[in-house]
């Protein structure tokens, strides 16, 4: 242990304290204290004038003793000269010792000033040394933060960064003696720019995230699509099992809950799969920033921008990529959709309904718009009706994510207009081509299976049953064999059951447009209805109306077959209509003007027919030749009549043979009343002026050849009340007593239908003629 330190403010009680020990030793402790405090302090002189003090009051003592004790004095000088001596030693040996004590003072002052600047540089090395290793410490968690940065670890980097400022920057700016104050201010400084080289670098991955989802918009709209038609072809094959379910369409509840043992999740599959973590994460980091509502700024217009650059300027639609071109078009928009609702569900503060819905319209808006560009050149029903499939897999879809649908169910419905407009286009120039190439003949059948094609597709029910139309049983000697009756002819032309098979192609094709998806079943129905009634009205029964103006006969009768067949086909469209037509339609009974157009001109047809028979009655006629005053009496019928009564017979047997029984009775009727009328208006010609009885007796042999034919035909009774007038005329102009015709009783009995004015004409030609014969015979 170092001696405690010893420090005087008076030397004369250290000089007791040296003079007063025993021993050289306690005197030499006492004495070292008093040299280094004199020295230390620099004032040796002030112990040199102590000592010396001490030393004369000894010598003053000594004195004093000396003479009162003489012998004791010298005794105590002699001591006090050998005190003296050993005190001048000792005083060369202190003065000695204090040069030796001030060499070692100064060497230890020195050694004491090094030792303490020694200390004080290793303090100040200590210190920077703790201040280094508390640099290290904030450099190390800079360097940590940015290298979790570089490892794309932004959160844990933001965490370091936060932890950084809270456990040393912060209370080391606070402090300002702290030796890191400026290295943390300068670090503290740097924060904002190492959070905004964070929030780049999220942000810059998020674009990149947003890159690849817009570059997978289009493949995950394709796989949202197939997902589609897979639960189409499930729900058909349940309404095929169970007809209940007919009522309910995809994304019903029920269609719901049918399909939720088939799971799959459209966006995490094995054909893709979407990540949001780079999103999460991004936003994550934005609220650790205080920056969330910055962020959903940014990320709202870059969702914006990536819509623009998904929707191309135009589409194609003709092309053989037509399903391709609009296909991607839809998928894109649809992937682009599905994205947004997913991020909604899973980020609920991030993306708004109101965003959502506002990109989804505007997507579906310009959609919309360039479709409707590009059909302007579509001029094909059935590139429509894929344009309608792809669209309504698209609606279908989206409709699941539960996005309106409302613009483009709307869109639909016009393009189900323009559809309507093309297959009413089309369809009138088949009935147009079908009925302008028709033979207007009987249409021919050479075996069953056409028989059995005809049949099925007509509306034409045969007279008699398939079986015995097909054979006929024959008895022979050997065995009975069967005969096929083919070939047969049937009643209409062939343009009838072509007809009919573009008719139900028509009806087909329209309600095609109603499948998988089509809000307006009634708009269908009624546009069906009217179209078809068009059709029908314009391109088939005026188009036949028009070819009634023909000169032949058979081609008129053809067409009145046709026109009654017709009338049938539409009374059994009405009802087909009625059973088709979709339960949201008016109800009560489906009326065409076809079907009371073919039946007015079913009129007009018959007339024409009257016409052309009463023309080639009047041709027939007008060829008669009678001589009214033949000198002879005829004997045969006059050519005319016989070619007449043969014309009538063949077109009754022939011609008009496929007319309803009806129908030729009516035509029959009328040709043998203008016949007779056209007979009894040959006598009555102005030309005619007398009648002689040979010319009488000519006239009576026609008409009897033309009631002997009429007898022989069906419904003779009615048939010969045509003749009434001309027998009656003929009997009237053979009698013998012309007076019988003005007795009132008479006439009516025997000449009741001879007309009024006719009959007497007739008796002033026969008069004539008697009057000239007396005036001959008298002469």
């Amino acid at each position: 242990m170092a001696p405690r330190k010893v420090q005087y403010d008076d030397y004369r009680v250290a000089v007791q304290q040296i003079i007063l020990p025993s021993s050289d030793a306690d005197y030499l402790d006492q004495l070292i204290p008093a040299l280094k405090d004199a020295t230390i302090s620099n004032r040796t002189a002030g112990l040199m004038n102590s000592l010396a003090q001490y030393a004369e009051e000894r010598e003053a003592d000594i004195e004093r003793i000396g003479l009162t004790k003489h012998e004791e004095f010298l005794q105590s000088v002699s001591q006090l000269q050998k005190v003296r001596e050993g005190t001048v030693a000792l005083t060369s040996e202190i003065l000695s010792l204090n040069q030796s004590i001030q060499a070692s003072t100064d060497k230890l002052a020195a050694q004491k000033e090094a030792l303490v600047e020694t200390k004080a540089i290793r303090q100040n090395i200590a210190d920077a040394s703790e201040a280094l290793k508390e640099s290290l410490r904030v450099l190390h968690a800079v360097n940590q933060a940015h290298d979790l940065i570089r490892k794309k670890k932004y959160y844990g980097a933001l965490k370091a960064l936060d932890d950084l400022q809270n456990e040393h920057l912060i209370p080391t700016i606070q402090n300002k003696y702290a030796t890191q104050h400026k290295l943390a201010d300068i670090i503290q400084k740097s924060i904002p720019a190492s959070q905004k080289a964070i929030s780049e670098a999220v942000m810059s991955d998020l674009n990149t995230w947003l890159y690849r989802i817009r570059e997978t918009s289009q493949f995950l709209g394709e796989v949202a699509f197939y997902h589609t038609e897979m639960r189409r072809t499930r729900q058909k094959e349940r309404m095929e099992s169970n007809a209940y379910l007919r009522n309910f369409k995809l994304n019903s509840a029920i269609e719901m809950v049918f399909d939720e043992s088939e799971e799959f999740d459209v966006l995490d599959n094995e054909e893709l799969q979407v990540d949001f973590t780079p999103l999460f994460e991004c936003l994550h980091i934005h609220e650790a920033l205080g920056q969330s509502e910055k962020f959903r700024v940014e990320y709202a217009a870059t969702r914006r921008r990536q819509k623009e650059l998904l929707l191309p300027s135009s589409v194609n639609l003709v092309n053989e990529d037509t399903d391709s071109s609009l296909s991607s078009l839809l998928e894109g928009i649809a992937g682009f959709a599905i994205i947004e609702k997913a991020t909604m569900r899973r980020v609920p503060n991030l993306r708004s309904n109101v965003d959502v819905d506002e990109l989804w319209d505007s997507m579906c808006h310009t959609a919309i718009s360039l479709i409707s560009k590009a059909l302007d050149t579509v001029d094909n029903a059935e590139v429509l009706l894929k344009i309608k499939g792809v669209i309504a897999l698209f609606i279908q879809t989206m409709d699941g994510w539960g996005y309106s649908i409302t613009a483009l169910d709307n869109f639909l419905l016009k393009l189900f207009e323009k559809y309507a407009e093309l297959l009413k286009r089309r369809f009138s120039d088949d009935f147009q081509e079908i009925v302008s190439t028709d033979d207007y003949m009987p249409m021919p059948i050479s075996n069953l299976d056409e028989y059995d094609k005809v049949v099925n597709v007509s509306w034409f029910t045969p007279e008699k049953p398939r079986e015995e139309l097909t054979y006929v049983h024959i008895s022979t000697l050997q065995a009975p064999t069967n005969v096929p009756r083919f070939p047969c002819v049937l009643p209409f032309s062939q343009m009838y059951p072509l007809c009919c098979i573009d008719i139900r192609n028509f009806l087909n094709q329209f309600y095609f447009f109603s499948d998988d998806h089509f809000q307006h079943p009634a708009v269908i129905d009624s546009t069906l209805q009217k179209s078809l009634d068009q059709l029908l009205s314009e391109k088939v029964c005026q188009s036949l109306v028009e070819r009634l103006s023909s000169q032949y006969l058979g081609q008129i009768v053809q067409i009145l077959i046709n026109l009654e067949h017709f009338e049938t086909a539409c009374s059994e469209l009405e009802q087909l209509l009625i059973a088709a037509r979709s339960s949201t339609s008016a109800g009560g009974p489906i009326v065409l003007n076809a079907t009371e157009e073919f039946r007015s001109n079913k009129k007009t047809a018959e007339k024409r027919i009257f016409e052309l028979v009463n023309s080639k009655i009047d041709d027939l006629v007008e060829t008669a030749e009678y001589d009214w005053m033949a000198p002879t009496l005829e004997t045969e019928p006059s050519n005319y009549m016989q070619t007449l009564t043969r014309y009538l017979s063949n077109i009754m047997n022939s011609t008009l043979l496929g007319l309803p029984r009806e129908i030729k009775e009516l035509i029959y009727f009328d040709a043998l009343s203008h016949a007779a009328n056209m007979i009894l208006a040959l006598p009555l010609d102005e030309h005619v002026k007398k009648i002689n009885p040979n010319g009488v007796a000519a006239l009576a042999k026609d008409v009897a050849y033309l009631t002997e034919f009429v007898s022989g035909l069906e419904n003779a009774l009615i048939l010969k009340e045509n003749l009434d007038e001309l027998q009656q005329t003929v009997l009237l102009m053979q009698t013998e007593n012309p007076d019988e015709y003005f007795d009132s009783a008479i006439r009516n009995r025997k000449f009741g239908r001879v007309d009024p004015l006719n009959g007497p004409r007739i008796l002033e030609n026969l008069y004539a003629m008697s009057v000239w014969a007396t005036s001959l015979l008298g002469s």
